[in-house]
């Protein structure tokens, strides 16, 4: 008796589907994750650049031409992209560490600044350092 009136509800709230649908807040948080595991990588790059330069000539050659290709060169570009968008959501997650910018609405638009801002600082950082 009691299976004829049961509602059928999803057993997991993480179902990506008609059941969840991701919201800025959480991804901006994943975001944040993957940007700074990816600083990391990024910081490995650099540090092997500088042990090839204290290496000699050969080993700077390879490393040089490794950066300064279009693969180093994204690597470089997404990794400034991260750099400041990693830094903006520092900023977001100080002001919530406070108490402060917690109702949805305000957490979305911070949310998008971060990702508006992080855009517009790393076009900016290109344009002085290319000009």
């Amino acid at each position: 008796m009691a299976d004829e009136n049961r509602i059928q509800r999803p057993l997991s709230p993480f179902m990506i589907g008609p059941y969840y649908r991701p919201q800025l807040t959480s991804m901006s948080s994943i975001l944040t994750r993957i940007t700074g595991n990816a600083l990391i990588v990024a910081t490995f790059a650099m540090v092997w650049w500088l042990l090839a330069l204290a290496a000699g000539p050969e080993a700077f050659a390879t490393a040089e031409w490794w950066i300064t290709s279009w693969v180093g060169n994204l690597v470089m570009l997404l990794s400034l992209w991260g750099m400041w968008y990693h830094y903006l959501a520092g900023l977001r997650h100080l002001a919530f560490d406070a108490g402060k910018a917690l109702d949805i609405p305000t957490a979305e638009k911070l949310g998008w600044a971060c990702i508006y801002g992080s855009v517009v600082l790393t076009v900016l950082t290109v344009l002085l350092f290319w000009i």
